[in-house]
């Protein structure tokens, strides 16, 4: 009673601003009804061990005070995840308890009126065909009946996510689960594929695909974490007067919040979508006069506009005077109608890749208005440019606290990158410059995306001189090294922790007829977060005609994938 009674006085006083027994703390009425406890400081939590501990030699232990005032003690849960552990911030008022009994708080996965909640993530490796689960497959893998694409296959996990999802859904049957070190779930994986895992959110990496569940991924914008069925509430538990006070205080809206809110904040979350060649002329611009200039984004255009950044690699200038489009064009010079540019408007463009071939194709007039109109639009562009040092200049921006940087060239150089000290056009390839230039980006905190106008193959694989230029600039620090002049889509590779896709296919581009491979291409969707990168989201599309390319089907999807993994070495 002694104790609950100077809660109250406590809450009064807090309420009317007045402090008690000569201390500041709002939490001094309740702290003089406890034992005396040794003077502690606002520090990163640090679980006590059931077991004493010598300590440290260099850090002395906390000096008992007969003036100093008790503390109320907190057990966090040591199977919460580490992130949210050494993130926690104990006020003055709050000691570690070593167990949970007698402990006047607990901080615990589960339970009723959270305080935080932790997003978890259903992975495989990257290149793995099912590109979701649902919440009951899980489960009942979990619960010993296995379901879905990953039937038969143990659920990869550490520790700490075990005791988390023990603790909501009950103990894993004998073999449902196997536990490893974090560390070590990733290449386990890859060696033992088909497999899949539970991860949190804040340790997904470029080597894993991120799976939705029930439709619902965590790398996507619109993601909603109530409707998430791996959405983990965090709860502090004891006295509901007492944490509702303690929150009041150092609740996720006091400045000072003692638990972090989550491991999930959207503003830091970036999406950068990456394209292929578009060429908006031939038998593409023929089919825009007679559909319309939007016509060819009509079924793929959101998921352009949806991004935070949205990449074109437009091979072609603007020219004033642009002839009428002739599909049966047998020249290889092109330029395309001012008016076409509402296309690129419509999907949300933001930078401009003019590493292409054909950027010179009308001339110097040309390639400075086209500048013009990007600029207008308040469009940025790399890779070509005024002259050769305006083209060679990086993109960089800030966007929800992440700093990127595009850099780009064309590797067949010659004709087809004419930029000069006093000309404009494309840049050719100084692969020192380039990879000074990248080191210094990543020194001053960006995350590079490099990409290449480099020779066409028509084939899956990469090529020789592709491995070799493409793999130079992963090995000099960009994060995602991304071919933009293939007409098919190409293959995949990790190198030195980046990504390269040697390929994507075309965007917007009349090459309906080649071959069927020239049907499909991709848009690459990467994934930025609080300073990292996550991975990419491949989203796959088939053309229907000259201009226009669709969603694929899941069955056109499956295919592509299986040929291009297969085509990585996967």
């Amino acid at each position: 009673m002694k104790t609950l009674r100077a809660f109250w006085a406590g809450v009064v006083l807090l309420t009317m601003g007045i402090s008690a027994c000569g201390s500041n703390s709002p939490l001094a009425p309740i702290l003089q009804a406890l034992p005396a406890r040794p003077t502690v400081t606002r520090t990163p939590f640090q679980p006590i061990p059931p077991t004493p501990v010598p300590p440290s030699p260099t850090i002395p232990p906390p000096t008992p005070s007969a003036t100093s005032p008790p503390g109320i003690p907190i057990w966090v849960d040591p199977g919460l995840p580490e992130a949210l552990r050494s993130a926690i911030r104990l006020p003055v008022e709050i000691i570690p308890a070593a167990g949970s009994e007698g402990a006047a708080l607990r901080l615990q996965a589960g339970g009723e009126h959270p305080v935080s909640q932790w997003v978890y993530a259903v992975v495989a490796p990257f290149p793995t065909l099912e590109d979701g689960v649902s919440s009951k497959a899980l489960r009942n893998s979990w619960g010993g009946s296995p379901s879905g694409p990953f039937s038969g296959r143990p659920i990869l996990l550490d520790e700490s996510t075990r005791t988390v999802f023990s603790a909501l859904w009950g103990a894993p049957v004998e073999g449902a689960v196997r536990v490893l070190p974090g560390e070590e779930l990733l290449d386990y994986a890859w060696e033992h594929r088909p497999a899949w895992a539970l991860i949190p959110f804040e340790v997904i990496s470029p080597r894993w695909k991120t799976l939705e569940v029930d439709g619902l991924s965590p790398l996507r914008k619109e993601f909603d974490p109530a409707a998430y069925s791996l959405t983990v509430p965090v709860a502090l538990q004891g006295d509901p007067a007492l944490v509702e006070l303690l929150m009041s205080l150092y609740g996720p809206a006091s400045g000072a919040p003692l638990i972090p809110p989550g491991n999930r904040d959207p503003n830091k979350l970036s999406v950068v979508a990456m394209t292929g060649v578009t060429a908006l002329v031939r038998a593409t611009a023929f089919t825009m006069e007679q559909r319309g200039i939007e016509y060819p984004a009509r079924d793929i255009g959101e998921w352009l506009r949806s991004a935070d950044i949205t990449h074109i690699s437009n091979e072609v200038p603007f020219a004033k005077q642009c002839p009428s489009p002739n599909p049966v064009q047998q020249g290889m010079r092109f330029c395309s109608d001012t008016r076409y540019i509402g296309l690129l408007e419509a999907v949300g463009t933001d930078i401009v890749e003019l590493t292409g071939d054909h950027f010179a194709d009308w001339g110097e007039e040309a390639m400075l208005y086209t500048l013009e109109l990007y600029k207008e639009r308040g469009w940025l562009y790399y890779g070509g440019g005024e002259d050769l040092q305006d083209g060679r200049k990086p993109v960089t921006l800030e966007h929800n606290g992440n700093r990127l940087a595009f850099i780009g060239c064309n590797g067949k150089g010659g004709s087809f990158a004419q930029a000069a000290k006093n000309h404009p056009g494309a840049v050719p390839c100084d692969f020192e410059t380039m990879e000074s230039e990248i080191a210094r980006l990543r020194d001053e905190g960006y995350l590079v995306i490099a990409t290449f106008q480099h020779f066409e193959y028509y084939t899956y694989q990469a090529q020789p001189d592709q491995e070799r230029d493409f793999r130079r600039l992963a090995q000099a620090g960009a994060v995602v090294v991304s071919g933009s002049q293939a007409h098919q889509p190409q293959a995949f590779e990790f190198e030195s922790g980046a990504l390269i896709h040697y390929g994507l296919g075309n965007l917007f581009f009349d090459q309906f007829d080649v071959s069927p491979a020239t049907r499909q291409a991709f848009i690459d969707r990467h994934i930025f977060y609080d300073g990292r990168y996550l991975g990419s989201e491949l989203l796959t599309m088939m053309f229907v005609d000259y201009a226009r390319p669709r969603p694929m089907t899941a069955g056109e999807r499956e295919d592509l994938l299986q040929t291009v993994f297969k085509a990585s070495g996967w």
